[in-house]
């Protein structure tokens, strides 16, 4: 089922009435990242998707700030789940947004599903130098291609995906899913860094991640803490930074486990 909230379409599978998890991608990628997901859940759970507002349409390029996304992800749970609480589901970006949105509306969110991405800030704690060098390297450059646009943009855009070994469908990529990255870097009181909180879930979470990267996106503390935490659970998994894509069987039967276990 195809609803619209505020212009955005949203993708509703699963059971009316059952518990609901949100999913938020992120960058290069689309609603479709999460397609093995919800072939998996949809039998029990009602899954709800998106793609981020500006990363589809070729013709719209444009600054979202965090307040826009979570205002955004606000009004579907508000429209599509009234008087009910939700089950996050992030990946990349999508945690980003998704973590901010618990921060500010802790009420909402039952449950939280982290992909390979953690607190940002205690993240940078453990980063050596050189994992400082390849992230600004690799987040500037995206950050110019979506300045740049056109077809130099996205073919910067496409290439840093390539190097990266993203899982996304080269059609669908271009400069303008980049927004994050400027935002992050040149996005002066609308940044990241301004505009979100220290992430501290104080409800259940089950965080996922790959072990075959060049760095991780996540404090070591950050997890052993998590995972000492009641109802939390962390994995890591034998692969890259789209673990989803990469074993769609174990993320799968992983998070119906961690689900069933947390049910209310």
């Amino acid at each position: 089922m195809l609803e619209s909230v505020a212009g955005v379409d949203v993708h509703v599978e699963g059971p009316q009435g059952a518990e609901t998890i949100v999913m938020v991608h992120g960058w290069p990628d689309t609603y479709r990242l999460w397609n093995a997901q919800v072939a998996a859940l949809k039998q029990k759970y009602r899954c709800i998707r998106f793609t981020l507002p500006g990363f589809e349409d070729p013709m719209e390029r444009r600054l979202y700030t965090v307040g826009e996304i979570t205002s955004l992800i606000r009004q579907i749970v508000e429209q599509l789940c009234p008087d009910r609480k939700v089950t996050l589901m992030a990946h990349d970006w999508g945690c980003v947004y998704a973590y901010e949105f618990y921060m500010r509306n802790p009420a909402l969110v039952e449950r939280i599903v982290g992909v390979d991405i953690g607190e940002p800030r205690e993240m940078r704690r453990d980063l050596t130098a050189r994992s400082k060098f390849y992230i600004l390297g690799y987040q500037v450059w995206l950050a110019i291609a979506w300045k740049i646009g056109g077809a130099l943009g996205d073919w910067m855009t496409r290439k840093m995906a390539r190097w990266v070994r993203a899982r996304s469908d080269p059609a669908f990529i271009g400069s303008r899913m980049n927004y994050p990255y400027f935002v992050a870097w040149f996005g002066g009181a609308e940044s990241f860094a301004r505009q979100t909180q220290r992430f501290k879930p104080a409800c259940p979470m089950l965080f996922i991640y790959g072990k075959r990267k060049l760095f991780m996106f996540h404090a070591k503390g950050w997890i052993e803490k998590l995972a000492r935490e009641p109802g939390c659970r962390v994995e890591g998994f034998d692969t890259g930074h789209w673990v989803m894509l990469q074993e769609p069987g174990r993320f799968n039967q992983v998070a119906l486990e961690w689900l069933a276990a947390t049910d209310k």
